[in-house]
């Protein structure tokens, strides 16, 4: 069974490097390394609906990952940005 290896690494990388880790699952057997990672993308398929009820953010099918990520990722940083940028002003940080 491929459950308990893949909760391993993404345990591994989370703790090893300090980074936001994200998981992607289509199916049961994801389930424990999409909820152990700090994001969890399901995608609904053929396998059934519980990568999708224990993910984060759901999607339909594999090719609207592209887009989730380069798009709504590029949304999320000038957001952070936009919001930290007000901080570093006024506390008149170089």
């Amino acid at each position: 069974c491929l459950l308990v290896p893949l909760i391993k690494v993404t345990r591994l990388v989370k703790e090893g490097t300090g980074k936001t880790t994200l998981a992607i699952g289509d199916g049961a057997n994801d389930v424990g390394m999409i909820q152990e990672a700090d994001v969890g993308v399901g995608i609904s398929g053929v396998e059934g609906m519980q990568a999708v009820m224990s993910s984060d953010i759901a999607i339909a099918q594999f090719r609207y990952l592209e887009r989730l990520l380069l798009v709504h990722g590029h949304w999320c940083y000038r957001r952070m940005s936009s919001m930290v940028r007000p901080f570093k002003l006024n506390l008149n940080i170089q």
